[in-house]
């Protein structure tokens, strides 16, 4: 019976930090999987016994669905699974459907972007090459500001501020004591030496920058001018990669001004990140990028 099968650990990463919304419905939707196979019943003969279509089933199972404690009950039972791992399994359906904490700005989130900030709160690595901006998770509010005024000149004041509001708490994520998320971010020159928002923004941005590379999680690279050509010209990506045991969620995500493209199967997200590791060996070193920012500071 899938009662007596080895129980999972629950929503928790190996470094103990807890997972988001969207990791949870996934690790809940593989343990249902896990018990039916046991039990030797298949997605249809699961979804009539539940009342649900077959496609909600595999949805369900593959972490894409909202899943209701009181499905999970009916499918639980139908597999045979005892009651006391039926009560637990049913809280953990309730966890996972919790709001994550990014639906606070639900007024400044598009729906394209809520997608990413989600996946992002679970990462355990981020690869990012940015050649225009500092990315998101570096700006400093000033910076920020300058960047959505001088690009969305239509928007108002309090969306500014909210967007602003939004990023900090992203990045408040990342700087938290103990987090054990890597962000690895290579720019293009460019991004280090444009003037964004006048002397005193940048050289406030470039002093955070400084401060950020010296944390243990957090590494910073600068591609110069004088290596010419290289791997990263044909545009911005990040490349997402998640805890061991959901490696299947690493993706690849790529931005635009009216939404955002995903790739995700796993000879993409090779490519891309193949793409990133010969950017960074092109790139200057950690240090140097850190006594490059240090030498422009000097000079705003």
């Amino acid at each position: 019976m899938a009662e007596n099968s080895h129980e999972e650990p629950g929503f928790q990463a190996d470094d103990g930090l807890e997972f988001g919304p969207t990791l949870r419905r996934r690790q809940l939707g593989r343990k249902l999987r896990n018990y039916r196979e046991q039990a030797g019943r298949k997605v249809a003969e699961a979804a009539k016994y539940a009342g649900l279509r077959d496609a909600t089933v595999s949805r369900i199972e593959n972490g894409r669905h909202a899943i209701r404690p009181g499905n999970v009950r009916l499918l639980c039972q139908f597999y045979g699974v005892g009651a006391p791992t039926v009560d637990t399994l049913v809280r953990q359906a309730e966890d996972s459907n919790d709001r994550g904490w990014w639906t606070a700005f639900s007024d400044t989130l598009e729906d394209w972007f809520e997608t990413y900030v989600d996946l992002e709160s679970d990462v355990r690595e981020l690869l990012t090459y940015s050649p225009t901006l500092v990315d998101g998770l570096l700006q400093t509010p000033d910076y920020a500001l300058a960047v959505m005024q001088g690009g969305w000149p239509e928007v108002t004041k309090a969306e500014l501020h909210r967007s602003v509001e939004l990023r900090q708490a992203r990045q408040e994520r990342l700087h938290q004591q103990g987090s054990t998320k890597q962000l690895h971010v290579v720019f293009d020159e460019s991004v280090v030496r444009r003037v964004v928002g006048g002397p005193d923004t940048m050289r406030g941005q470039l002093e955070s920058l400084v401060e950020s590379a010296a944390k243990p999680n957090i590494t910073i690279q600068v591609i110069p001018f004088s290596a010419g050509a290289h791997a990263g010209m044909k545009g911005a990506f990040s490349v997402l990669r998640f805890p061991a045991g959901f490696e299947d969620m690493n993706s690849v995500y790529l931005e635009n001004r009216r939404g955002a493209v995903w790739q995700e199967r796993p000879n993409d997200v090779d490519h891309y990140s193949g793409v990133f590791k010969k950017a960074s060996e092109q790139a200057l070193s950690a240090e140097e990028t850190v006594e490059l920012m240090d030498s422009l500071v000097k000079h705003l």
